[in-house]
């Protein structure tokens, strides 16, 4: 399935989740939904960077966030999750075909004048003992 997004809307999901601290809380909203004070805990930081953090996953529409009383509830949003995955797949694709055609144009390559790994060891190995006459 090819997934149809902006630019800008790829790039949000992946710089949201190019962090450690903002991928573990989605983490922690896929297992279950929590407080964006019982997620702090979790945390070397103050609230306000978990505040600012659960933004930029927001943003990116990685997570949402439901007013309970006084505490907001943070849920993950696992159709972006799926969506970042899929897109994920889609590169893999590009880069395995690409790695299939240089295959495929290196084994139509003759032999002949392609240096074996081997030859270049001996050819290390014989320029160090000359080296040490």
């Amino acid at each position: 399935m090819v997934v149809h997004l902006s630019e800008t809307e790829i790039d949000r999901i992946f710089h949201a989740l190019a962090d450690a601290t903002r991928r573990d809380i989605v983490a922690r909203a896929n297992q279950q939904s929590q407080s964006v004070s019982a997620l702090a805990q979790h945390y070397a930081m103050s609230f306000a960077a978990v505040q600012k953090h659960v933004a930029v996953l927001e943003r990116a529409s990685l997570v949402t966030k439901e007013r309970s009383g006084r505490e907001q509830i943070v849920h993950s949003n696992l159709d972006t999750l799926r969506t970042a995955a899929r897109l994920l797949d889609q590169f893999e694709r590009v880069w395995l075909e690409r790695a299939h055609r240089i295959e495929g144009l290196l084994a139509e390559q003759p032999d002949a004048g392609r240096a074996h790994p081997d030859d270049l060891h001996r050819e290390i190995d014989t320029e160090t003992d000359r080296d040490k006459e």
